[in-house]
């Protein structure tokens, strides 16, 4: 007996955690891929990354094996069709019809007494019509074998399989644990072995890959506006820049709490490209009209702190005061609210104070290496009063 999770989405999968598919590929036979599925279970448990990977596929269950006599069949008249619909039907059960009566309706199924179903040799009382329309027991063109074999045969993707469930441990996600399977995989699994992922496994492996395209795009979307504001393809950098500091803020924060990575985590790594970025440009617009006005670009830059230093700081602690309440959330859905929480307030935190540094400094070098390659400092010349013409 063995708890699990129920699912993130009904309908998409029967229980939480990550489902894995373990493939025959050279058809070495059931036995062989129960024992591969059970070493392979034995070392997932063992990562501190998994937690309750089993399986409920077993090659040795007890079984009855009905072996029939083709040529007694042929011999007595009777059929293969009938042998089979007498042991379905007996053994199983059949549907014939409805029936209505005191205002009910009665479902009528045909199938044997649990009398006569109750023990593997009551198959051989059994009675099938001969050609001749006598009952002949089928014991006489039949007989049994007992023996070992598996409940059922999981076919995926026409392949003999093995499911694997399993739950990621505590302070893991699910990513990881699908990480940890495939690891094993790779060094446990022989060359007649294969894995796939299925049910929401599999379309947590499609949605992965789309969080990088996602994350460059914002990047992307953000440098193309302010090369647009700032009319310059160099500027913007800078600003760009500052994203991996609030990046390096949300990791630590989320490792300090011993949380995972996961699709909110996921949200707020986004919200942070937006959010770091609105810091720099406070600081990089400032720097700009600086130099414009004639300074240096080192006096810009250092004049931009000094003059947006309290500017930064009150819009920066505007948002992380306000984000404390999803910290300590509490009740139904605070996990998630936790998470998002802690992943924003750790990126701001980073952004607001490292970017007083790194901001500055990438504008400084940045503009430097721009205005040697154009050899044309963007600098506005007062404009000289040169009298009335008379």
């Amino acid at each position: 007996v063995f708890g699990f999770p129920m699912p993130s989405l009904p309908g998409v999968g029967t229980t939480g955690g990550f489902t894995y598919m373990l493939q025959d590929l050279e058809g070495g036979g059931l036995v062989q891929l129960a024992e591969i599925a059970n070493s392979l279970i034995s070392e997932a448990n063992q990562d501190p990354a998994i937690a309750g990977a089993r399986t409920t596929f077993r090659a040795s269950v007890p079984q009855i094996f009905v072996d029939i006599d083709r040529e007694q069949i042929k011999r007595t008249g009777t059929s293969m069709t009938s042998v089979f619909d007498t042991l379905q039907i007996y053994l199983g059960s059949l549907y014939v019809n409805d029936f209505t009566l005191f205002g009910r309706v009665f479902k009528v199924v045909a199938q044997a007494d649990a009398e006569f179903r109750g023990e593997p040799s009551d198959i051989n009382k059994l009675a099938v019509k001969g050609a001749d329309g006598r009952m002949i027991p089928l014991g006489a063109v039949a007989s049994l074998e007992e023996k070992l074999g598996p409940q059922n045969i999981i076919r995926f993707n026409m392949m003999p399989s093995v499911k694997v469930l399993g739950n990621p441990s505590s302070g893991h996600s699910s990513g990881e644990a699908m990480d940890a399977m495939e690891a094993l995989s790779a060094t446990s699994l022989p060359l007649s072995m294969s894995f796939a992922w299925s049910e929401l496994s599999y379309q947590e492996k499609q949605a992965a890959t789309g969080l990088a395209v996602i994350f460059v795009f914002a990047v992307l979307m953000v440098y193309l506006l302010l090369a647009a504001q700032y009319e310059s393809w160099t500027l913007p950098i800078s600003v760009c820049l500052s994203v991996p500091t609030a990046l390096l803020g949300a990791v630590i924060a989320v490792k300090m709490r011993g949380m995972e990575n996961n699709v909110y985590t996921q949200i707020g790594l986004i919200l942070l490209v937006a959010l770091s970025t609105k810091t720099a440009i406070l600081l990089t617009e400032f720097a700009s009209a600086q130099r414009k006005s004639g300074m240096s670009i080192f006096d810009s830059a250092v004049e931009s702190v000094k003059l947006r230093f309290r500017a930064v700081l009150m819009t920066a602690l505007s948002f992380i005061l306000g984000v404390i309440p999803l910290l300590i959330a509490s009740g139904a859905g605070s996990a998630s609210r936790q998470i998002l929480g802690t992943t924003v307030f750790g990126g701001m935190v980073a952004a607001t104070l490292l970017s007083l540094i790194v901001v500055p400094m990438m504008y400084f070098v940045i503009q430097t290496i721009s205005e040697k390659i154009t050899s044309s400092p963007k600098v506005d010349e007062p404009v000289e009063d040169t009298g009335s013409a008379e």
